[in-house]
């Protein structure tokens, strides 16, 4: 049975909370003691992706061998800073106008169970939350489409009553793969052409844009059915 409410289906880090490059100075410091000099815009352009999929991506072939070490590494890095974590300007005010409209805001993010726990502290929506999922509910994270079919079946709803919001390529791709029309946002630091390209069907700066044009944006033009 699905809901008679649409779905948004919201990413976190980069989309809700101001954390990107946090993450990219961790896992530049973590693959650093692996032994591995990384660029910080190839990092960057990985940002979004499971964490597996992250190394697996940017090691080559000494994934193997620092798959562990550098997850562990990024985690305990990424946790030094938590004290940096901010919600972006108008990001409670999305979700709360969204669940005041009759929308189920969900949160579906590639973080693990740790990082999920920092940021929803930081984000304090607990209250309008209708789900949260994340990393520890799949097998294969973004930009899979996993993450974003148990957000659809923790909502109770189909591809076509939801929208996903998010900041990274591979949040669309997963998206798209799922059937799920996506918004993307810059404040991730990837580019409206990119998003665009990866299927995004509207861009805005940030989620506090999308909360000004709320009502001419995808999100308000699915009407809540009755």
């Amino acid at each position: 049975m699905t809901s008679s409410q649409p779905v948004v289906l919201l990413d976190v880090d980069g989309t809700l909370v101001d954390s990107n490059y946090l993450h990219v100075d961790a896992w530049l410091r973590a693959f650093a003691d692996a032994g591995i000099t990384l660029d910080a815009w190839r990092v960057h352009g990985a940002i979004g992706m499971g964490s597996t999929q992250l190394v697996d991506e940017l090691a080559g072939d000494d994934a193997d061998r620092v798959r562990e070490a550098v997850t562990e590494g990024h985690a305990s890095y990424y946790a030094e800073d938590a004290d940096r974590l901010r919600a972006f300007d108008g990001a409670r005010e999305l979700v709360r106008e969204l669940a005041a409209r009759g929308a189920r805001p969900v949160l579906a993010t590639s973080a693990s169970p740790d990082e999920l726990e920092r940021l929803r502290s930081v984000l304090d929506l607990e209250q309008e939350l209708h789900a949260v999922t994340s990393a520890e509910d799949v097998e294969a994270a973004k930009p899979e489409p996993d993450l974003v079919q148990v957000a659809l079946e923790a909502a109770g709803a189909e591809p076509d009553d939801a929208v996903f919001v998010g900041d990274s390529v591979w949040d669309v791709k997963a998206a798209k793969r799922a059937g799920v029309p996506s918004v993307g946002v810059r404040s991730g630091g990837v580019g409206a052409d990119e998003l665009r390209s990866a299927g995004a069907m509207a861009v805005y700066d940030d989620v506090a844009a999308l909360l000004a044009d709320l009502d001419a944006s995808p999100l308000g033009r699915r009407p809540v059915r009755g």
